[in-house]
C-alpha cells in the first residue's frame, strides 16, 4: 500500500512573487521556496507573502522531523485579473498533484483574500488544515501610516480611490477657473455618485468584461472583436439619437414619457447594436466551437424581440400623450404595439424553437458517433 503523501500550499493569489521579484510560479521544494521568499523579501520586505512562505517551509520542516512524506510549493495567481489568477491556480496544483502524489493538503495563506480559492483546492485534494499567516505590528500611529500608505501604493486600491478623487479635484478646479464654481460643485458630486452607483450596481463589472472580451477577441484573431467595435459605434449612435429625440420631443409630464421618448429614438439603433454584436458571436462560435452554436442561437432573435416590443411600446405611449410635433398619432399607435408585440413574441419563439431544435439534433447525433468510435 503507497504510503500517504502531504502537500504544503502557499497560495499567492495576486503573484506578488511574479510580479514584483520576477520569480515564476509555482515554485516547488525547499530551496526554491526558500528562494522565492528571500527574492520577494529584497524587492518589498514589507510583503506578507514572505512570512507566509516562510511559514510553509516551517511546517515543512516540522512534517518531516516527524518521518512523514512531505511535499512544499508556492502557486501563484495573476497581479491585474483575479479571474486568470484562478484559474491559473487551478492548472498549476493539478500539475503539482501529478508531479509529487500528493493524498492530503496543509494549505498556507497570508489573509482571507487567498482563502478565496480554499474551494479550489478542495476540488482536487483534500484539505486537512488551514494556516493563516499574521504578522504582529505594534497598534500607533506610525504603523498606521505605512498600512495607509501599503493600501495606497497597491494598484487596485488606489484604482478605487484615488482615481476618483483626483478626477473629482479636477473637475472642481477646472469649473472655478472658468468662473463657474456652482456648476463644478454639482458636476463633481453628479460624476462621483455616478462612480458609486456603478460600484455598487456592479456596472464597472459589466464594462471590466467588455473590455477582456475584446482583448481576447484581438489576441485570438477573432470575428466578434470588429462585431463588438461596430455595436459599440452603433449604440452610440443610438445614444445620440435618443437625446436628439428626447430634446425634440421633450415634456414636461414627468420623467417616465421623457425616457420614452429617448427609447423612441435610440432603440432601433442599440437592437441594430445588439444584432451586430449577437451575430459576431454566433460566426466565431460556428467557427471555433460548433457544438456549442446551440447556447447562442437564440441571441439576435431575443435582442430583435426586446427591441420591436420596446419601439411599439414607446410609440403607443407618446401617441396617445398628446405630444407637441411626435409624428404618430393614436389610432397609428395601436397598430405600432400589437404588430411590434407580436412580432417580438413570434421571434422570441422561434429562437427558442431553433435552439431546442439544434439540441435535440445534437441529441440524436451523439449515440450514432458514439457507436462509430467503438
Amino acid at each position: 500500500m503507497a504510503k500517504e503523501r502531504t502537500l504544503v500550499l502557499c497560495i499567492d493569489r495576486d503573484d506578488d512573487l511574479g510580479f514584483k521579484a520576477r520569480v515564476e510560479g509555482p515554485v516547488v521544494g525547499r530551496e526554491a521556496c526558500l528562494h522565492a521568499a528571500t527574492s520577494l523579501g529584497l524587492v518589498d520586505s514589507e510583503d506578507s507573502d514572505i512570512n507566509a512562505i516562510f511559514e510553509t517551509i516551517k511546517i515543512y520542516d516540522e512534517l518531516v522531523e516527524r518521518g512523514e512524506e512531505v511535499a512544499v510549493a508556492v502557486i501563484c495567481g495573476n497581479h491585474m485579473n483575479l479571474l486568470d489568477g484562478d484559474r491559473r491556480i487551478a492548472s498549476s496544483l493539478d500539475e503539482i498533484l501529478t508531479a509529487t502524489n500528493a493524498t492530503s493538503c496543509i494549505l498556507v495563506t497570508d489573509g482571507a483574500e487567498d482563502e478565496y480559492v480554499l474551494p479550489i483546492i478542495q476540488s482536487r485534494v483534500p484539505v486537512s488544515s488551514v494556516r493563516r499567516v499574521v504578522v504582529n505590528q505594534m497598534p500607533n500611529l506610525e504603523g498606521t501610516y505605512y498600512i495607509l500608505k501599503r493600501l495606497l501604493d497597491d494598484p487596485k486600491v488606489s484604482k478605487l480611490v484615488l482615481v476618483p478623487l483626483g478626477l473629482a479635484m479636477l473637475l472642481y478646479a477646472v469649473g472655478y477657473l472658468l468662473g463657474y464654481p456652482e456648476g463644478a460643485t454639482i458636476v463633481v458630486v453628479g460624476v462621483v455618485g455616478t462612480y458609486l452607483l456603478f460600484k455598487g450596481m456592479g456596472i464597472d463589472e459589466v464594462f471590466g468584461y467588455l473590455i477582456n472580451s475584446l482583448r481576447a477577441s484581438l489576441h485570438g484573431g477573432r470575428f466578434t472583436f470588429v462585431s463588438y467595435i461596430a455595436a459599440i459605434l452603433l449604440s452610440i449612435v443610438g445614444v445620440i439619437l435618443g437625446l436628439t429625440s428626447l430634446l425634440e420631443y421633450y415634456t414636461s409630464l414627468g420623467v417616465f414619457f421623457q425616457i420614452l421618448a429617448f427609447i423612441y429614438g435610440a432603440i432601433v439603433w442599440l437592437t441594430v447594436a445588439g444584432l451586430v454584436a449577437s451575430v459576431g458571436k454566433i460566426i466565431d462560435v460556428f467557427l471555433n466551437e460548433r457544438e456549442a452554436i446551440r447556447r447562442v442561437v437564440a441571441l439576435p432573435f431575443f435582442v430583435l424581440a426586446i427591441g420591436a416590443i420596446a419601439y411599439g411600446a414607446s410609440t403607443y405611449i407618446l401617441s396617445i400623450s398628446e405630444i407637441t410635433g411626435f409624428p404618430i398619432t393614436g389610432d397609428l399607435g395601436v397598430r405600432y404595439i400589437i404588430f411590434a408585440t407580436l412580432g417580438g413574441l413570434f421571434c422570441a419563439f422561434f429562437g427558442v424553437y431553433l435552439q431546442s431544435l439544434l439540441s435535440r439534433w445534437r441529441d440524436e447525433r451523439e449515440p450514432v458517433l458514439l457507436k462509430r468510435g467503438a
